[in-house]
């Protein structure tokens, strides 16, 4: 069976840093598109981040551009976000999504496969 597991949410004090971490079993992701996505109560779901299986490319939300980074452990079918500098804004539930083609997007209806996700919650 296959899972995407989320872990590494919490609490965070505004300024702070947390890493997520997206653990993939049941099947080898090489070649598959890995991004994140992020949703408030009462609002569509947002593409965050978003990583190629093949050549690194990768894609950013303007809200999150030089404050988080995403990267992949094919290795390990592991997908990561740093995210560092966080704002009130940045709470929200947390998604890892794959997707069966090795482009980024930041389409929600282009990934077909998703985790559970993870609370992020930013304090001030």
């Amino acid at each position: 069976e296959v899972h995407l597991v989320e872990s590494g949410g919490g609490t965070v004090q505004a300024g702070g840093s947390l890493r997520l971490s997206c653990a993939a079993s049941g099947f080898t992701f090489d070649d598959y598109a890995r991004g994140w996505f992020r949703q408030v109560p009462g609002k569509q779901r947002e593409g965050v981040a978003c990583i190629s299986s093949t050549d690194g490319r990768t894609y950013y939300a303007d809200s999150v551009k030089d404050r988080f980074t995403i990267s992949r452990d094919n290795a390990k079918n592991t997908v990561f976000l740093q995210m560092n500098s966080l704002t009130l804004e940045d709470t929200a539930v947390y998604y890892c999504a794959a997707r069966v083609s090795p482009t980024p997007s930041k389409r929600e209806r282009d990934f077909g496969l998703w985790g559970q996700g993870t609370q992020v919650t930013v304090s001030s």
